[in-house]
């Protein structure tokens, strides 16, 4: 062996055993940011602008910690006039004051993205761009879809593939060129096989489907979901059905959890009236790479739901913690308090039943009430 084949090989196993310190990111997911009209009214101020920031201030900073957070941008920004249900259309404030909160990225491939129109996704696109949000599910023509999705992310040494698709769009029709990801297994094969030639290291699927204000998931979610991980699809993370659905997490056998989906996150905020309309959850789970092996460790959820001006007079739209121990130490509206009660328990008695999987709740806080909780 010569003396120079003998340096490669020392050079190469020093590489080999050279210890490669494991990179962490986490991953943030809410469900269906909608505008009704009773929203609308309340964010508007004297001199016509909107204000939404204390709807998010209990959970501004638990979203701004994840390293990428991710929600379901489920109306339009189509310009005044304003409009919630059947149309929605939203102020420009509502998306600005969801940046501010802490989201990096919003899904726009939903059943209302087509509520204005073509003109609706133009513009909306539009306003995201300018406000340096990245979003994927709709386009502005066919080129823009060709090279904006995947969107392909990067955090350090990680590198992910982020899908969005939804059902159907109520009946509108994209026309002008506009672009709606629609369920399709054709398309999603190619897109999955884009993000292997880009180098992902693992592929979410974030997917708009299931049947409304149905708390198990349908046997066509189930079916499509397993396609999914067939293919590839690793992360699955639904919307639509504006309630929970149950989490299942499937592992190898080494232990190591090879897929997971949620069916559904349900509403993050709304002015839905049914009781399990008013809660959601928000999931979180951790990325972990080292060497070429990537692997999904911690997923784990918590309870919020949304406190509404028709229950305590004078005060905003908020989301709260919905935990036993947050809703007895500092809910003190009778009515508030029944409402949280009966979703914490209902989503514990679904989960119990029907998650599969080691998936852990986790806590905002117990005990301490955030400054911006000023209960009348």
């Amino acid at each position: 062996m010569n003396k120079s084949l003998k340096l490669l090989i020392c050079f190469i196993t020093i590489i080999l055993s050279t210890k490669v310190e494991a990179q962490t990111i986490s991953l943030l997911f809410a469900g269906d940011a909608m505008q009704h009209q009773a929203q609308l009214d309340d964010a508007k101020t004297a001199d016509g602008s909107f204000i939404y920031d204390n709807n998010f201030c209990l959970i501004k900073r638990e979203i701004s910690l994840a390293d990428i957070a991710v929600v379901n941008f489920e109306t339009t920004l189509g310009g005044s006039p304003y409009r919630g249900y059947p149309a929605f259309c939203s102020p420009d404030e509502f998306a600005i004051s969801l940046k501010k909160c802490g989201f990096d990225i919003f899904l726009t491939a939903n059943n209302h993205c087509l509520d204005k129109g073509s003109y609706g996704i133009f513009r909306t696109i539009n306003i995201l761009d300018s406000l340096n949000i990245k979003h994927l599910g709709t386009y502005n023509n066919q080129y823009e879809r060709n090279t904006k999705h995947p969107l392909i992310l990067r955090k350090g040494n990680i590198k992910i593939g982020m899908l969005n698709y939804t059902y159907g769009t109520n009946g509108i029709v994209a026309k002008q060129g506009a672009i709606v990801n629609y369920i399709d297994t054709t398309l999603i094969k190619r897109d999955i096989a884009f993000c292997n030639i880009k180098g992902a290291d693992i592929i979410i699927a974030n997917i708009h489907w299931g049947d409304e204000y149905q708390l198990i998931h349908n046997p066509n979610q189930k079916k499509l979901a397993k396609w999914l991980n067939s293919n590839g699809v690793r992360i699955i993370i639904g919307s639509h059905p504006h309630v929970i659905q149950p989490i299942e997490a499937t592992t190898d056998s080494c232990g190591n959890i090879e897929y997971i989906t949620v069916y559904s996150l349900g509403n993050f905020i709304s002015n839905m009236k049914t009781k399990m309309t008013k809660g959601a959850i928000m999931f979180k789970l951790n990325l972990v790479k080292d060497r070429d092996s990537i692997k999904i460790i911690n997923p784990r959820y918590t309870k919020i739901f949304t406190q509404r001006p028709d229950i305590i007079k004078g005060e905003p739209y908020k989301i709260l913690p919905c935990d036993s121990s947050y809703i007895e130490n500092n809910i003190k509206n009778t009515k508030l308090k029944n409402d949280m009660r009966i979703f914490n328990t209902e989503t514990n008695k679904i989960f119990k039943k029907y998650n599969k999987g080691e998936i852990k709740e986790y806590f905002l806080f117990k005990n301490a009430p955030d400054s911006c909780i000023n209960e009348k």
